[in-house]
């Protein structure tokens, strides 16, 4: 192993006593993959999976991933983890995917679910946090899905972003912050980023709760109102006289302004420092409960598609709260595979050239041959006649 490859995963290692990981995956222990992944038997047409690392790879122990192995077929599998809150805290989501099937129309995106979701029964239906990744059919849908689930709808990104449509495959990432900023990134190049609160279409949300709690403050401090309402504004000016005796007068309190006129949004005349007993607060809840990507029982992940054509693998699935333990995972699987895996292709592209040529020279003579015996058999033929 050379310099840059021991300094990596010194990084690396380094980063995982600091990060904290709510999930990883990368099937390197065979067939012990079903002990964590649950099947959906939601219905019985459901795809299959098998771990493969595809026709060409990088590596074959290291590119092994779930792949999709039936065409024209809905799929349904997740794996549970211990359920946390990301409050105040980094999200970031990543996984690779790899279209070796050349992808006509299917999806290669993956959803984190609530942890009380119900695994044997994973659909369509199934409530979902978040939904990333690629998905593409025909010539017009090439896009990558960032969908949030908030106020019991599912948001979509308003920005396009364009997803990856070769064979290869691909580093796929999701940042979401506290401070309501994220970034998609593809092979760890950020290709979006911005304001969740806005790239969301969610400030008409936020405007809609604001109003709301504004119209109910304003209903109840109607209701609250008693119609001899003006005994409520006090003379703030005024002051106890000095011959004031509480023991034989009471209690002081300052003279009430007589019948100032009352009209919807205007101050009576003449009262520049009246106290309004009744005063309600304003209603803050709306902005405290608007949390735009916090998820308060995230406990699984999974991948819930359709796929015409099969073949899809993915692999390498990250959940943690650490934007460069993220990247060095990223960079110490799929960087490590992804150059090695364009070799593969490349060689095995220039083996099937080969053998096309070859196969297409021995037709060629085979039929140079067949030309020779029928022009042998037809010269035989008029000898005997």
């Amino acid at each position: 192993m050379d310099g840059t490859r021991v300094l990596l995963w010194a990084v690396f290692v380094l980063r995982v006593a600091l990060a904290t990981i709510y999930f990883q995956e990368e099937f390197l222990d065979g067939e012990h993959w079903r002990n964590r992944w649950v099947q959906s038997t939601n219905d019985s047409q459901f795809g299959h999976f098998r771990v493969s690392s595809g026709k060409f790879y990088g590596h074959k122990e290291k590119d092994k991933g779930l792949q999709t192995t039936q065409n024209s077929r809905f799929y349904a599998i997740s794996a549970r983890f211990k359920p946390f809150s990301n409050k105040g805290k980094t999200l970031i989501i990543q996984y690779t995917v790899k279209h070796e099937q050349k992808m006509d129309c299917g999806g290669g995106y993956i959803k984190v679910f609530p942890a009380d979701v119900d695994q044997k029964n994973l659909n369509g239906k199934s409530q979902y946090y978040i939904m990333f990744g690629p998905d593409i059919c025909g010539f017009d849908v090439k896009k990558v899905h960032v969908i949030l689930h908030f106020k019991n709808q599912y948001h979509s990104n308003k920005k396009p972003i364009r997803c990856k449509v070769d064979g290869f495959t691909h580093l796929y990432t999701l940042i979401l912050r506290p401070d309501l900023t994220y970034e998609v990134k593809i092979d760890g190049q950020v290709i979006e980023s911005g304001s969740i609160e806005y790239d969301w279409n969610l400030t008409s949300l936020k405007k809609m709760e604001k109003s709301s709690a504004e119209s109910k403050d304003w209903e109840q401090e109607k209701e609250d109102k008693p119609q001899d309402w003006e005994k409520h504004f006090l003379d703030a000016g005024a002051s106890k006289p000095s011959d004031w005796n509480s023991e034989l007068d009471g209690d002081w309190q300052a003279p009430v302004l007589q019948k100032p006129p009352y009209q919807d949004g205007l101050k009576p005349e003449g009262i520049d420092k009246d106290v309004w007993l009744h005063q309600k607060m304003k209603n803050t809840n709306y902005f405290a409960e608007y949390d735009l990507s916090e998820f308060e029982n995230i406990g699984a992940i999974g991948l819930e598609l359709w796929q015409v054509r099969s073949g899809t693998i993915f692999d390498n699935f990250l959940i943690t709260d650490d934007e460069e333990y993220a990247e060095n995972f990223g960079k110490a699987t799929w960087g490590e595979t992804k150059g090695p895996e364009r070799e593969m292709d490349d060689i095995q592209a220039k083996e099937e050239m080969k053998k096309a040529r070859e196969e297409d020279e021995e037709e060629l003579l085979m039929d140079k041959f067949n030309g020779k015996e029928n022009v042998f058999k037809r010269f035989h033929r008029r000898n005997e006649l």
